[in-house]
């Protein structure tokens, strides 16, 4: 079973994804980490994220230990991983390593859950499942907000709330796999609680398993 999960950031689908995982015993991708390792190693190396020639070279680049790094969530990183998935050749190469994982998911595990930006619209097409996690804006930046400051990132609400409307848009609006719901269960998570949203996910994946 292939779970896709998208929707912007701060909405919660990561959160949902780990939990829908465990529950299901799935493997759990964030894809959005593999953008973001990326970008930083872009700025690592000196170079400019919205360049293809710097992000094809550091996608190409990545090692797994790369996924780790708490710099990752930085709204500096964030901003460079959001121009670099821009660009159809970084896209290209950290889509077969996506399917990869998504075929032949790691420790046996019977199935994945994958969560990003595109990935019930291109990653997996066929996947079982498709969810798209979405919140108002504000809400969002209140959480991330809150989420910088747990991690001890410096971080101010407005900072953030900008950065999210800057990045929904460059989301929403980029040529190469934009940002929509398209065929996939909404869930707007703005007044739910984690435990409402997973039992939402949960009943609507039993469903169809049924």
């Amino acid at each position: 079973m292939i779970v896709a999960i998208d929707g912007p950031a701060a909405a919660g689908k990561g959160t949902l994804a780990k939990r829908l995982a465990e529950h299901f015993d799935l493997a759990f991708l964030d894809t959005g980490r593999l953008y973001r390792a990326v970008g930083h190693l872009v700025l690592d190396r000196g170079g400019d994220p919205g360049n293809p020639a710097d992000a094809v070279g550091a996608a190409r680049a990545l090692d797994p230990e790369n996924l780790d790094s708490v710099d990752l969530y930085t709204e500096t990183v964030a901003e460079a991983a959001s121009k670099l998935a821009a660009i159809p050749d970084v896209r290209k190469v950290l889509l077969a390593f996506q399917q990869a994982f998504a075929r032949t998911p790691p420790g046996g595990k019977p199935g994945a859950v994958l969560d990003g930006r595109d990935i019930g619209s291109v990653v997996c097409p066929d996947a079982d499942v498709k969810l798209f996690v979405t919140a108002r804006a504000e809400i969002r930046a209140e959480r991330r907000h809150k989420e910088l400051q747990e991690k001890g990132l410096k971080s101010t609400y407005a900072a953030v709330l900008a950065e999210i409307e800057a990045r929904d848009e460059r989301d929403r609006t980029r040529k190469v796999s934009p940002l929509k719901a398209g065929d996939a269960r909404e869930i707007d998570t703005s007044e739910k609680s984690p435990d409402a949203v997973f039992e939402e996910a949960r009943a609507y994946i039993e469903d169809l398993s049924s």
